[in-house]
């Protein structure tokens, strides 16, 4: 029997720093601490699951530098008791990072990214034949340019690899970056028919349907509707989009559950960075255990509020059973 998550994409070491405030052009902040952590959604979704305590195997997929923080992440991984087997390091480029600038006073964060290792990952770098993972997690679309590559047929090199995964016995989960790429509509729904579970947000999905959805307030309608709009064109069990105030689900079998975020309180936020891998990491694990929807959801808004309580994307994360007190000891926001 298949257990445990294999994620594969993006990993990158993150410098985040805390700022006074985001300067405009020409003017100057000041940064008030900084820290170096993991960064990338496979990545943050393994560390979240390890802090999470969660009893089947995680296990990487990915390429990082020969250089210092490539060793670096290796060490880490180990730590947290990620497989890193199929984590190899290439000398093709240094290992992926980005600058994540999160402004004390709001937790909203800028990235400044270098694509390095990840740009090289292709599908001869993932071997399904050595893992009995139940789920295969991949991101992020549109910042790995090799999984990225439109190919004659109209596939990329993702779509591939996420069909092989599906041909092995895994489920499979795809989340996407927000960022711009002339491509991005190609690109996405290149990987939809071989996608079991699509987690993204609201900036994403409007842009894979071509429509906007970042309003003030949130959509709610509108969200559920390009989400049942994405399970037409392709993705095979449940689209799954959050935003700030929380989320929506549509599933194959026609039903919509809508779940709002925790109401929480002042000063509650410190760093924003990894929330959105947090509520990945709580849904997935609640796919992986077979959990409802419902209770999927209850625990990703959690996980993705626990995550807020520290500026790295996985040190603010705690054992499930604590996530989940979070939802009593809040409740939740109005949608």
């Amino acid at each position: 029997m298949r257990t445990g998550i294999l994620a594969g994409g993006n990993f990158i070491i993150d410098h985040v720093k805390l700022i006074n405030a985001y300067p405009d052009q020409d003017m100057l902040a000041d940064i008030r601490s900084e820290a170096s952590s993991n960064g990338g959604g496979p990545y943050n979704v393994l560390k979240d699951l390890a802090a999470m305590q969660v009893d089947y195997p995680l296990a990487a997929v990915g390429l990082v530098g020969c250089d210092a923080n490539g060793d670096w992440i290796l060490r880490d991984c180990q730590k947290a008791g990620i497989d890193a087997g199929q984590l190899r390091q290439s000398s093709a480029a240094p290992t992926s990072y980005t600058d994540a600038m999160t402004v004390i006073a709001t937790g909203r964060r800028t990235f400044f990214h270098q694509r390095g290792a990840n740009a090289h990952l292709g599908e001869a770098d993932v071997d399904f034949s050595r893992t009995q993972a139940r789920l295969f997690h991949l991101g992020y679309l549109m910042l790995l340019d090799e999984m990225d590559r439109l190919l004659p047929d109209g596939s990329t090199p993702a779509a591939r690899v996420l069909a092989a995964a599906r041909a092995a016995g895994l489920l499979t989960s795809v989340d996407i970056v927000s960022t711009e790429n002339p491509h991005f509509r190609t690109i996405a729904e290149a990987a939809l028919p071989h996608t079991d579970y699509l987690i993204i947000n609201e900036v994403e999905a409007g842009k894979v349907a071509g429509v906007n959805l970042k309003t003030v307030p949130v959509d709610v309608s509108a969200v559920a509707d390009v989400a049942r709009l994405l399970l037409a064109r392709g993705v095979q069990r449940q689209v799954v989009i959050h935003f700030e105030s929380g989320a929506v689900v549509a599933d194959r079998d026609g039903t919509v559950s809508i779940q709002a975020s925790l109401n929480l309180p002042q000063g509650f936020i410190i760093g924003a960075t990894g929330a959105g891998d947090a509520f990945a990491a709580g849904y997935l694990h609640g796919v992986h255990e077979s959990w409802s929807t419902a209770d999927c959801l209850t625990l990703a808004v959690c996980t993705a509020a626990a995550c807020l309580t520290h500026p790295t994307p996985s040190e603010g994360l705690r054992p499930v059973a604590d996530c989940l007190r979070y939802a009593d000891e809040f409740g939740f926001r109005q949608l």
